[in-house]
């Protein structure tokens, strides 16, 4: 019965929080379609990738996320346009979160290093839960102690939400650096799981920034192959009353990078409010149209054993006569 009871506190309680948090990848640098909707078509030619997300897996809760997608570019109309899906669950209620997407960006040429990207996204969302692994209020007899089986509780009707999400955002770059800016969720689409209730979504918001240089523009590095480039990239997203910004950097010897992220808690939400949640570690291999990332995110809080963060990317560049690492494309270098 207690064991029953906490396992209820405690799924309750995640959920309740979880809501108001969207996926976010730690390979969100080589993949920034999933942050951002001005990148679609970025690279300027037609690719393709996955990215696969394992969360705590040594926890009974854990989590796995799916993220696919596929870009595209008209040289006509200045255009990119893009198509995604995005699945999120969880193992021990079967919560599960599924998204298909639709997304349009445009260029604007600003002046002879800058372009300016604004895009949309509209997309529609699902939400399921598993409602029979839940105990509740009515199925508990206080007298007696006895547990009934079934509740009349009209939520057990409602194990589904469908709604229509709205998201747009920009790109401002040049052929080294990149800023982006988005807002996902503009219109607040209601998640209750009650035909009565109204949970608005919360907006999502992102600031992310890269910039990719040379090592030989700045220093005399002989030991190094000319070409061997640095990366450095940052994205403060916040939603709701959560916040996190990212700080990380990377080489690339080649075919081979190799880089680590600082993960961030500014507002020190949480029960130990540390401000350094995470160090994430990812290396990836460039061969030919196929680009391999993977990451592992290694926990600095107290939360205890949780095996980690896995993250497996996996993404094909159709024209090889754009050349790029990180992400956007920097043709031409």
């Amino acid at each position: 019965m207690k064991l029953k009871l906490f396992f209820i506190i405690i799924t309750c309680c995640f959920f309740s929080q979880a809501r108001a948090q969207d996926p976010v990848f730690t390979q969100y640098f080589l993949i920034p379609e999933t942050l951002n909707p001005g990148f679609s078509g970025f690279m300027e030619t037609t690719y393709a990738g996955i990215i696969h997300r394992e969360q705590w897996p040594d926890l009974d809760l854990r989590i796995d996320t799916d993220y696919a997608f596929v870009n595209t570019w008209s040289e006509d109309i200045n255009s990119g346009f893009g198509i995604s899906f995005l699945n999120q669950r969880e193992n021990i209620s079967n919560y599960n979160f599924s998204e298909i997407n639709a997304n349009y960006a445009y260029k604007v040429r600003l002046n002879d290093y800058w372009d300016f990207r604004p895009g949309i996204e509209v997309g529609y969302g699902m939400k399921s839960f598993s409602f029979q692994n839940l105990l509740l209020e009515d199925q508990i007899n206080i007298g007696t102690g006895v547990i009934n089986p079934s509740s009349m509780d009209p939520i057990l009707l409602n194990r589904k939400v469908n709604f229509f999400d709205v998201s747009a955002g920009m790109v401002f770059n040049t052929d080294e650096v990149w800023i982006g800016l988005s807002m996902k969720h503009l219109n607040k689409p209601n998640i209750a799981f009650s035909s009565e209730g109204n949970v608005p979504l919360n907006t999502f918001f992102s600031l992310s920034a890269g910039y990719e240089f040379l090592i030989a523009d700045y220093i005399d590095a002989v030991l190094l192959p000319y070409e061997t480039k640095f990366f450095v990239t940052s994205n403060y997203m916040q939603q709701g009353r959560y916040n996190r910004f990212d700080l990380g950097a990377s080489i690339l010897f080649e075919k081979i990078f190799f880089g680590a992220t600082a993960v961030t808690n500014p507002a020190k939400n949480g029960a130990n409010g540390n401000l350094l949640t995470s160090v994430n570690l990812f290396t990836g291999l460039q061969y030919e149209n196929l680009r391999l990332g993977l990451s592992y995110d290694l926990n600095t809080t107290k939360i205890g054993k949780t095996g980690g963060i896995y993250e497996l990317s996996l993404t094909y560049q159709f024209d090889l006569r754009k050349k790029c690492f990180g992400c956007p494309n920097y043709s031409g270098k």
